[in-house]
C-alpha cells in the first residue's frame, strides 16, 4: 500500500500548493478589476513598478492576441493539454519537491485558464518597468508558473543522483 500512501502525499501537495495560487490569483486579479478601468495606471514606485488593468487575449508576452474565438478556444484546450502532462508528470515524480514545483505551474495554469473561459483573456496587472521600457505585465498565476518552471530546471539540473 506504499502508493497509495505516495499518491495521498502527492494530491495533499497538489492541492495544497494549487488551490492557494488559484485564490491568490483570483483575488488579487478581482481587487485589480474592482478598482481600477481597463489599462488605468497607479504608479505605485516611480520609474520602477505600476499596477494597471489590462486584459491579455494572447498567451506570454501577449504571443497569439489576433485570433477572437479560434484563438481563445486553441488556447484553452492548450491549457487543459498542458495540466493532463502536469498530471501525469506528478504522478511520475519521486520527491516531494518535484510535486510541489510541478503543482505551482498547475495552480497558475488553472488561475489563467479561469480567466480565459470566463473573459476570453487573462487580467493581468503588475507592471515592472524601466524608463521607458515596460516588462509585459503579468499577473500572480503568471508568477506561479515562472517561478515553477525556473525551481523544476534547477532541481533537474542540481539534483543529487
Amino acid at each position: 500500500m506504499r502508493g497509495g500512501v505516495e499518491i495521498k502525499k502527492k494530491l495533499e501537495i497538489l492541492a495544497a500548493t494549487a488551490v492557494t495560487l488559484v485564490i491568490l490569483d483570483q483575488a488579487t486579479k478581482y481587487l485589480v478589476t474592482s478598482r481600477l478601468r481597463l489599462n488605468e495606471v497607479i504608479e505605485v514606485v516611480p520609474g520602477l513598478f505600476n499596477i494597471v488593468l489590462f486584459r491579455n487575449p494572447g498567451a506570454a508576452f501577449s504571443a497569439f492576441s489576433a485570433g477572437g474565438l479560434f484563438r481563445t478556444l486553441f488556447l484553452i484546450a492548450v491549457s487543459v493539454a498542458a495540466l493532463v502532462i502536469i498530471a501525469v508528470l506528478i504522478r511520475q515524480s519521486k520527491d516531494a519537491l518535484m510535486t510541489f514545483v510541478l503543482s505551482m505551474i498547475a495552480g497558475g495554469a488553472v488561475g489563467n485558464l479561469i480567466d480565459r473561459v470566463r473573459y476570453g483573456s487573462v487580467i493581468d496587472f503588475i507592471d515592472f518597468y524601466v524608463g521607458s521600457y515596460h516588462w509585459p505585465a503579468f499577473n500572480v498565476a503568471d508568477s506561479a508558473i515562472t517561478v515553477g518552471v525556473i525551481l523544476a530546471i534547477v532541481s533537474y539540473y542540481f539534483r543529487r543522483p
